[in-house]
C-alpha cells in the first residue's frame, strides 16, 4: 500500500518542513561584528607594541650618548681641576640650573648617530669635608634621543686621592630643568 504524501504547509512564517526563516542573517551579523570587534583589539594591540618599541628605542639612544660622554668627560678630568668648574663645598647643583648647565656643559662627541643634539657633559669641582686633600668631581652628562623631549641624565662622581680614583656612577631620575 503506498502512502499519500501530503506536503505541509508553507506559510509566511515558516519555510519548507516547519523550520524558522531569518535565522542565519543574525547569526552571520553576530559572528562579523565578533570578528571585526576582535581584529580592531588586534590591531589597537600591535599599534601600540610598535610605540612602545620606538620608545624604547629612543630612550635607549639617548642613555647610550649619555654615557659615552660622560666617560669621555671622566677620561678629561684631571686631579689639578682641568675641565670643571671650580669647586664649591658640599655637592654641587650648579648642574640642576639651566643657565649654569648651559654655560659649563660641553659636547664632548660629536652629533650622535640619530640623536637630535649631541650628548653633553658638564664637570664640577666638589671639596670633600672629610677628605681635604682629596679632589672630587661631579660629572653630569644628558644624552638625547631622536625626539626632542628624550633624555637621559647620567652622573659620575669621582674621587681622587692620592694615587687612588673612586668612580660612582648614578642615574638621574628626573630632568632638573
Amino acid at each position: 500500500m503506498t502512502r499519500a504524501i501530503c506536503p505541509r504547509r508553507v506559510t509566511r512564517a515558516t519555510g519548507v518542513g516547519g523550520r524558522t526563516r531569518g535565522a542565519a542573517l543574525p547569526v552571520v551579523l553576530l559572528i562579523t561584528s565578533m570578528m571585526l570587534a576582535t581584529s580592531a583589539a588586534w590591531f589597537e594591540s600591535t599599534l601600540t607594541a610598535a610605540r612602545s618599541t620606538a620608545n624604547l628605542r629612543d630612550y635607549l639612544q639617548a642613555f647610550h650618548a649619555a654615557d659615552s660622554a660622560l666617560l669621555l668627560c671622566a677620561d678629561r678630568v684631571s686631579p689639578e681641576g682641568a675641565g670643571a668648574v671650580p669647586a664649591v663645598t658640599g655637592e654641587p647643583a650648579g648642574w640642576k640650573r639651566e643657565a649654569d648647565f648651559a654655560a659649563g656643559a660641553v659636547m664632548s662627541v660629536a652629533p650622535w648617530p640619530g640623536a637630535g643634539r649631541p650628548p653633553e657633559c658638564l664637570a664640577e669641582g666638589w671639596r670633600l669635608t672629610g677628605r681635604p686633600e682629596a679632589k672630587a668631581y661631579l660629572l653630569t652628562a644628558r644624552g638625547f634621543g631622536a625626539a626632542p623631549d628624550t633624555q637621559v641624565w647620567l652622573q659620575m662622581q669621582i674621587v681622587m686621592d692620592g694615587g687612588k680614583t673612586e668612580r660612582h656612577w648614578r642615574r638621574v631620575a628626573a630632568r632638573p630643568f
